[in-house]
């Protein structure tokens, strides 16, 4: 891994927009692994629940922001004798350095846990230089 750190976790903070403010229900922080090589970067995080078209990845001003809703599952004939699984939101925001080809960022969602792959651009990533005699 290089001294410079690609991604970052970004610091808490207050929120102090409205429309965080005013988003009903609870709000999780998924978990996450990052994983480097000299190409690329891997992020996978634990969203289970979350479907495709309830899922949002934002990149803006070098945030990448990953939001989903996780709906309770409710059928007209039953009746909830114990609810331990929660439902509600997931956001998390990473910030990204100018490593990342934010052009080429790919997103697959599998069996609850959503795969980033944060490709480095070609001048980041480290190569061998060829010496030659003479």
């Amino acid at each position: 891994m290089t001294d410079s750190k690609e991604i970052k976790v970004k610091e808490k903070q207050e929120v102090t927009t409205p429309a965080e403010q005013t988003i009903p229900g609870l709000v999780f922080t998924p978990e996450v692994d990052i994983f480097e090589t000299d190409k690329a970067i891997t992020l996978l995080a634990d969203i289970p629940g979350v479907k495709p078209e309830k899922l949002n990845i934002d990149l803006r001003d070098n945030i990448l922001t990953i939001t989903g809703d996780v709906d309770r599952l409710e059928a007209a004939d039953e009746e909830f004798l114990t609810l331990e699984y929660e439902t509600g939101r997931f956001y998390r925001q990473f910030t990204l350095s100018e490593v990342i080809d934010q052009t080429k960022i790919d997103a697959k969602l599998n069996l609850g846990v959503l795969r980033l792959s944060l490709p480095k651009v070609a001048k980041a990533a480290p190569r061998k230089i060829a010496i030659t005699a003479g």
